[in-house]
């Protein structure tokens, strides 16, 4: 039975964040650990609705009532159980998903909604803990083998379900460890990589094996998978960026942001004595406002940017969703206000370059930009500039965050003779079989860059798929951590 006040008592109240001056000088994540206080009240907000529409903003489908109510009550063992069962990996969705969830929160017609995602946080940070996440290997084989490419949320995802259904799982990652995007991709800073390292540990007790660098398609092919292994999942990602036409694109310092990411992200792991991107000393141009630009502005700030300024080619969101636009329970389109904003640098809305500008060496040293107006009317993005805004501003590096293109065309893909389609991505059946027969997608691979939910769900979506192809009669398991079931009645 949930609080029947709660939300009356309590307002809408998040974890506290380190100091700007602190957490610029480290890559240790920003906010703080959640209080008892704090996620009891919170918890306590949730009206257990009687139709949860958190649930059709989820993609996992996840039981947020229930393992609020279990929050709220200090079960932690029982909220544990109700988060894994539909939700592998809630430590990765809890600090990096921008929570649709919490957008379709029934709280949020005439209120602000529950912190779901904070709460979700609490939940499996007192898991591990209380050493309340433990392997669970099959209590016997299949004789089937599955290869995963690709390790980040969906192949993580994928390959742990079907080890957990008595499969022979063996995970192949191009880069030195597992995690893909959340390893390299994600600045420390909002995922520290330990959270990934006793996952994966985790899953290596299940008997999943991990063979990292090893590039799918040039290290081995498609024919050693299919002699290997019964089935195949890609998990490849879509990580082909997106480029720009402005004059002057073809200057030095001018990057794709993931180039500048991965970079930096190897070095604080220790994987390299330096960033071959470096911010410091720079005047830094980010192109892109979204969740990537973000993580760029926060890495050029611990790198000791002199300035950093974002540029969004559209106009500033408003604070608050406009019904009118978008109803709820409908993603409300917003401003979306980063730490990283808060540390400095000048957001430009409404604003594109339209050239860079090098020196005599052919490196990058300025940006023309301008106010632009963007029309739709013709069927087209028309990108429209607004005369008499003009300006010229240092550029030392610019980087691109204007998203992904699709997954990037691949030897493996030929080999397997499977086409990307015309947003250059993967498709698939019901099945979640490509036209290689046994070969399934899941993931950014098939549905382009979305969402951590929307990874692990197709990951497991696809797990179930493949353990069907390999002739299993039963649904895959959920997760059962402890006993705590005996504990919710």
């Amino acid at each position: 039975m949930p609080d029947p006040s709660g939300f009356l008592e309590h307002g809408r109240a998040v974890p506290k964040k380190r100091p700007v001056p602190v957490r610029i000088l480290d890559n240790r994540e920003v906010y703080t650990r959640t209080t008892k206080e704090l996620v009891t009240a919170q918890a306590s907000r949730c009206m257990d609705c009687g139709i949860p529409f958190c649930h059709n903003g989820c993609p996992l489908g996840n039981r947020i009532p229930e393992w609020n109510d279990l929050a709220r009550t200090g079960r932690w063992g029982a909220a544990i159980e109700q988060l894994h069962a539909t939700n592998n990996f809630p430590e990765f969705t809890g600090r990096l998903c921008p929570a649709p969830c919490e957008a379709a929160c029934v709280l949020g017609i005439g209120d602000d909604p529950v912190t779901i995602k904070n709460i979700e946080v609490e939940i499996i940070d007192r898991a591990f803990d209380d050493a309340n996440v433990r392997p669970q290997p099959a209590a016997s084989s299949s004789g089937k083998s599955v290869a995963v490419v690709g390790s980040g949320p969906a192949g993580l995802a994928a390959a742990q379900q079907l080890a957990r259904a008595g499969h022979a799982v063996t995970v192949y990652e191009r880069d030195d460890a597992p995690g893909g995007l959340l390893r390299y991709g994600i600045p420390d800073f909002k995922l520290e990589k330990h959270q990934i390292d006793r996952r994966v540990e985790q899953m290596r007790a299940e008997g999943v094996e991990f063979a990292c660098n090893v590039n799918v398609g040039v290290d081995i092919t498609a024919e050693d998978l299919r002699e290997r292994h019964d089935a195949v999942i890609l998990a490849v990602g879509a990580l082909e960026g997106r480029e720009t036409e402005q004059p002057g694109r073809e200057l030095a310092g001018i990057h794709q942001a993931m180039e500048h990411l991965v970079g930096a992200n190897q070095v604080v792991a220790g994987k390299a004595p330096f960033a071959p991107i470096d911010a410091k000393g720079k005047h830094v141009v980010i192109i892109g406002g979204g969740d990537t630009g973000a993580d760029c502005l926060g890495v050029a700030h611990r790198q000791g940017a002199a300035s950093v300024r974002q540029l969004d080619l559209y106009p500033t969101p408003p604070e608050l969703r406009d019904a009118g636009k978008d109803p709820w329970p409908t993603w409300p389109v917003i401003v979306r206000n980063y730490p990283a904003h808060e540390e400095g640098g000048e957001r430009n809305y409404a604003s594109a370059a339209a050239e860079f500008i090098g020196d005599e060496h052919g490196h990058v040293r300025q940006m023309r930009f301008s106010e632009v107006r963007v029309d739709k009317s013709q069927g087209r993005r028309d990108i429209l500039p607004v005369e008499g805004t003009e300006q010229i501003v240092p550029a030392d590096l610019v980087l691109l965050a204007i998203g992904f293109a699709g997954t990037e065309d691949q030897p493996l893909l030929r080999q397997f003779g499977i086409e990307r389609n015309r947003r250059n991505v993967i498709d698939c059946g019901e099945d979640w079989q490509t036209d290689a027969p046994g070969v399934f997608v899941a993931g950014d691979a098939h549905r382009g860059a979305s969402l951590i939910v929307w990874a692990i769900a197709e990951g497991r979506a696809a797990a179930a798929a493949a353990h069907k192809f390999l002739g299993g009669q039963t649904a895959l398991p959920a997760p059962v951590e402890s006993n705590a079931q005996a504990l919710i009645a």
